[in-house]
């Protein structure tokens, strides 16, 4: 997207809430970690919508998906403490691994907080849940160290909790670091992979999000399909089926 045309796909809006399609590489808010960033979800959003927006919840710089915004201030309370305690939220996420992981399983594995999370009441370490479910598995013609082959796999993943990079933090605990995690995953493999690819990003992205409506108790449903450049692996399942 280019300065001038920044158009952020809108995937539900009422009087009280606004969801939107979140590209990979954007900030969803500033922040000093990036002081070189000039482009961020709220600004475009508001720009965008004309009115004051307020995140409720936020995705990784790296990470695409459901972004969800209150349009009004106690919507916004509401649903922050809802995501803060986790309480009425599924969310599902798509990522592309290292390695071929096991059919399913549940990482109950705690977090320590991170250094730049400095929200009052936060204990040290937080305890931290995910489910996972292999899609897909994939070998990929791609020697890698002293391997003929890479392997790679497309995973389904439900946070039971809400900490700070968990995901890209339990898969890593797990031996199958997310493909283009800069942090967590192995630089070497990411940057082979992306040559080979074509593309370079973070392989993690937020297909859909279930809660209960903060002002009509409606229970929503929103979803976001992966974007074209998902096309290159192999095996991507359509989020709508």
């Amino acid at each position: 997207m280019s300065e001038t045309t920044d158009r952020l796909p809108l995937l539900f809006r009422d009087d009280h809430l606004v969801a939107v399609d979140k590209p990979a590489g954007v900030l969803v808010h500033r922040t000093g970690l990036d002081a070189g960033e000039t482009r961020f979800v709220l600004q475009m959003l508001r720009d965008q919508l004309g009115q004051p927006v307020w995140p409720v919840h936020r995705l990784d710089k790296g990470t695409s998906g459901v972004l969800l915004f209150a349009l009004d201030a106690h919507s916004a309370s509401i649903l922050g403490q809802g995501f803060q305690r986790d309480v009425g939220l599924d969310k599902t996420y798509l990522a592309v691994v290292r390695g071929w992981p096991p059919a399913e399983g549940l990482i109950d594995h705690p977090l320590r907080r991170m250094p730049d999370d400095q929200r009052p009441g936060r204990e040290d370490i937080q305890a931290a849940q995910t489910r996972w479910r292999t899609l897909a598995r994939h070998e990929l013609p791609l020697p890698y160290g002293r391997f003929p082959a890479t392997r790679t796999a497309l995973v389904e993943l439900h946070p039971l909790t809400g900490r700070r990079h968990q995901l890209r933090r339990h898969m890593k605990h797990i031996a199958h670091p997310i493909i283009g995690d800069a942090t967590h995953g192995k630089g070497p493999l990411n940057r082979a992979l992306a040559d080979w690819l074509g593309t370079r990003r973070l392989w993690l992205h937020a297909s859909a999000l279930t809660l209960r409506h903060p002002v009509t108790g409606e229970r929503l449903h929103l979803q976001a399909p992966p974007g074209p450049e998902w096309a290159c692996w192999p095996v991507v399942p359509d989020a709508n089926a």
